[in-house]
């Protein structure tokens, strides 16, 4: 029997339509972040936490509203962030007049309540807005009730979850549409809503001055000036970025979203709302480069407390506050065009063995800042351990694929252990030294062909843009001929127009299997600046960071043709490799390797 609710293809009828990637915006408060479309209407939030089940999933094809629009359908849009936050402002302008919304969600968070501020104010002209506010719980499928309006505050709940939202006291709750009201706002009048979800929901003030005020200030507290960085505002940005997807708990998700197509209709869609210790240990080391920021002291202090839990058994991926990543299933919706929806990730389970090179450069960063912890020292302890237990088993590498003996692993590890060699007492860096002369020479024995270049693995001689990560962290050294030789193989062989892909897949051109990626070009540019190359890491920085939409955030590939974002966003690792380049390519790096 037809659904008479849903479209043929099972989309809700009342659903706002998708648009490219590129033209998305995220809120996050470091708990969990929404998506924002460019007409300004919220189409993904999970509450209360990143990996909770969202509220607002028309994004991917589920049902639930969270939109303040012009009644006028007549009218273009647009919209910026704030310098150095995410406080987004939306701009609409119609026959009559400009409006603008100012968004965020707000700080400091608190683990089981979001809170959305917006703010209304027209800058020219009379303004008519239309308040939409239905939120559906378990990606949809669930509907809020009890709906009651109380002192001005509209109340409603769903099992645990309960919502507030203060500022819309005219308007009506209908038991299909949610809430829906009407303002008007004459040139210079603003309009204030606050819209509050979770089990803790209801504990504390809606009031929106206050708080503004506080995530205002919070903002300014915690992105640091970059004036003296290449690309200064997009470093500022990279910080807001990481800081709005890292938790309190330290853990820093990949991204805020799940399932949006890497490639359309090919299965390759995955949930990114966990933190990778790999991507944690990138962002710290980037801000590592630029200075002992707090970011860098919650990237130590989660990846520390993930190895000594866990020791040489731990995962890839956890949740942010340290619990296993759920097994994956997939969503009865839609999905986001050329997707399939799931949850949870495959990949938390899998033998990862360069993380724990990642960890020991982390470490090392943050000794040489004066921040490594006794934690940290014996998490390092631990991560010696495991390489000199498993450096010879084959892992699924930096790309999460088959389990292999990736000369990109052995390479990260070595560097891991002689930067941390330099921060340990006698005995143990002698330790480390030796274990990542083994390793190395082992490597080399394996790895390298007789042409002079690095394979990409044992048994494969072709080209691979991981390698360019150690490259750029010195190992092998600049000095040495197969690092130059590498770098022009892989940009011979995977660049394309001023981009990079991974690696070659059999006998498809590249851009055909996958999209660049967006990591790789930094990566480049980072390993050119290392070899002296200082025109070559300007070109890839700046052709790299020209892939992002109007938002200026970045996917983890890019449709180099279509010119399109491919995959979750804001990928975290991506911003945490521009603001590096930001960092080296200036000559501002407070760290010396």
């Amino acid at each position: 029997m037809k659904d008479p609710a849903r479209t043929p293809g099972g989309v809700p009828r009342h659903a706002h339509h998708p648009w490219v990637l590129r033209e998305y915006a995220v809120l996050a408060d470091g708990e969990r972040g929404a998506v924002v479309d460019p007409e300004g209407r919220i189409v993904w939030l999970c509450a209360p936490r990143w990996h909770s089940d969202a509220v607002f999933s028309s994004l991917i094809g589920g049902a639930g509203r969270c939109a303040v629009e012009p009644v006028d359908p007549w009218h273009v849009w647009g919209g910026s962030y704030e310098d150095g936050t995410l406080i987004r402002v939306s701009r609409w302008v119609t026959a009559d007049a400009v409006i603008e919304c100012r968004d965020a969600l707000a700080l400091p968070a608190d683990l089981d309540r979001v809170v959305l501020l917006r703010r209304m104010r027209a800058e020219r002209g009379e303004a008519r807005l239309r308040l939409t506010l239905d939120p559906r719980p378990g990606f949809g499928t669930r509907r809020m009730s009890e709906a009651r309006l109380v002192d001005g505050e509209w109340t409603a709940r769903c099992a645990e979850l309960r919502m507030r939202l203060a500022g819309a006291p005219e308007a009506t709750w209908d038991a299909d549409r949610g809430l829906v009201g009407e303002f008007r706002l004459r040139a210079g009048e603003h309009h204030d809503l606050v819209l509050e979800l979770g089990p803790g929901a209801g504990a504390e003030p809606l009031d929106a001055d206050a708080l503004w005020r506080a995530t205002e200030r919070e903002w300014a507290r915690r992105v640091p000036d970059c004036s003296a960085l290449a690309a200064p505002r997009d470093a500022r940005h990279a910080y807001a970025v990481l800081n709005g997807l890292t938790s309190r708990a330290g853990g820093m998700v990949a991204a805020a979203t799940t399932s949006l197509p890497e490639r359309a209709n090919t299965g390759r869609n995955y949930d990114y709302r966990f933190a990778w210790l790999r991507d944690q240990c990138y962002a710290g080391l980037a801000v590592a480069a630029h200075g002992p920021h707090p970011l860098l002291d919650q990237a130590v202090r989660f990846t520390a407390e993930r190895l000594l839990a866990d020791g040489e058994a731990v995962h890839p991926a956890y949740t942010v506050d340290g619990e296993a990543v759920p097994r994956e299933r997939t969503l009865p919706l839609p999905g986001y065009p050329g997707g399939g929806d799931r949850v949870g990730n495959h990949a938390a389970a899998q033998f990862q063995l360069d993380t724990f090179g990642e960890a020991l450069q982390l470490f090392a960063a943050a000794a040489h800042h004066d921040r490594l912890t006794p934690d940290a020292e014996r998490a390092a302890a631990v991560a010696v351990d495991a390489v000199e237990r498993h450096w010879k088993r084959p892992d699924a590498g930096l790309w999460e694929l088959e389990d292999r003996w990736w000369t990109h692993s052995r390479l990260s590890v070595v560097c891991g252990l002689r930067r941390i060699a330099r921060v340990l007492p006698g005995r143990t860096a002698r330790r480390c030294e030796d274990l990542a002369k083994v390793i190395d020479e082992e490597t080399r024995r394996r790895c390298l062909g007789a042409d002079g270049h690095w394979r990409r693995a044992t048994d494969d001689d072709g080209p691979e843009a991981a390698l360019l990560v150690p490259l750029a962290r010195g190992v092998p050294s600049a000095r040495e001929p197969s690092a130059a030789l590498t770098r022009r193989f892989i940009e011979e062989r995977l660049g394309e127009d001023g981009y990079l892909y991974r690696f070659e897949h059999g006998d498809e051109p590249l851009g055909e299997a996958e999209g660049a990626f967006l990591l790789c070009g930094f990566a480049m540019a980072l390993a050119a600046e290392r070899h002296g190359d200082r025109i070559g890491a300007f070109r890839w920085f700046e052709r790299t960071r020209a892939a992002c939409g109007p938002p200026g955030l970045f996917a983890e590939e890019y449709d180099v043709r279509q010119r399109q974002l491919r995959g979750n966003l804001p990928q975290a690792f991506v911003h945490a490799f521009l603001l590096e380049c930001a960092v080296r390519l200036n000559g501002a790096a407070a760290l010396p390797f």
